[in-house]
């Protein structure tokens, strides 16, 4: 769930800058940064980017520049004026050189020069800044797809090994009823050899209670039924990061208990491979929003 957007943009001599990045979260968590006086554009952006998004912590900032205006150049007529009119009053001596526009423009007052304020009009600033949050949004929204088309394929990865490791687990003769009667009778003969006290049926009916509880059929058809699921909700699209997480945890749990009753060495490394392999899809999901 991690990416960026940005719009830029000038309205009169303000030049501005929205700018959204998002990193993982479990909910939808906007954090704004705006300079003062620009409370309505962080409520607009709330609105905007809660319809947008559904998932992860989000950052926005607005940052606004003066842009380097050129300066006004301004005649003060009447000053000019004034002058004119006293010079023409004036009785300019022989060798003397009549006083010339160029010289005139020079007096001090006659020639202002205006520094361009670099203010917009906060009406037409705002209406920019507005228009461009769901750009912004629609930006962001954009780059997580494009993160999320990879991460599907490693999701898809992870069901993948998770469906060949039950396929493992269903396979293993060590399950079948057969292997586990043989090891309980073993283990009941040993004991009624080593405790002559030890009443066999009772330790037959103990045994079989043992191998019911070993049976891990509800596990592995639970975990296949949670490999279709995530499937579909991947096919499905849209908002189901949290989905995905419910049933990582529901991953998680089946693999632990499958692990619990495993009752052969190499049933117990498929169980601790599954958890494993269900830790990283765990991972992973944080991601999907």
């Amino acid at each position: 769930m991690t990416g960026f957007s940005r719009e830029a943009g000038a309205t009169g001599a303000t030049l501005w800058a929205l700018e959204a990045k998002s990193v993982n979260g479990r909910g939808l968590d906007l954090r704004l940064r705006t300079p003062p006086g620009f409370d309505a554009i962080g409520e607009e952006a709330r609105r905007v980017f809660s319809k947008a998004l559904a998932r992860g912590q989000v950052q926005l900032s607005l940052t606004l520049q003066r842009a380097a205006g050129a300066p006004k150049v301004r005649v003060d007529r009447a000053v000019l004026q004034g002058l004119l009119d006293a010079l023409a009053e004036v009785r300019v001596p022989d060798g003397i050189a009549p006083a010339s526009l160029d010289g005139l423009l020079a007096v001090r007052g006659v020639i202002e020069i205006e520094e361009s304020n670099g203010e917009a009009d906060p009406a037409a600033l705002e209406a920019d800044l507005r228009a461009a949050l769901p750009r912004l949004a629609e930006g962001l929204a954009a780059a997580r797809r494009e993160e999320g088309a990879a991460l599907e394929a490693v999701v898809e990865g992870q069901l993948a090994a998770i469906s060949d490791l039950v396929a493992q687990a269903e396979a293993h003769p060590g399950r079948s009823p057969e292997a586990v009667r043989e090891r309980l009778a073993a283990q009941v003969a040993a004991l009624t050899e080593a405790s002559q006290g030890l009443d066999p049926a009772r330790l037959h009916q103990e045994a079989a209670l043992l191998a019911t509880r070993a049976d891990i059929r509800e596990e592995l058809d639970r975990l296949v039924a949670h490999v279709a699921q995530a499937r579909a909700l991947l096919a499905e699209g849209g908002a189901v990061g949290r989905r995905l997480d419910f049933l990582a945890q529901e991953f998680g749990r089946e693999a632990n208990t499958l692990c619990a009753k495993a009752n052969d060495v190499t049933l117990s490394q498929i169980g601790l491979s599954l958890k494993h392999v269900v830790d990283q899809l765990r991972e992973q999901v944080q991601n999907v929003e």
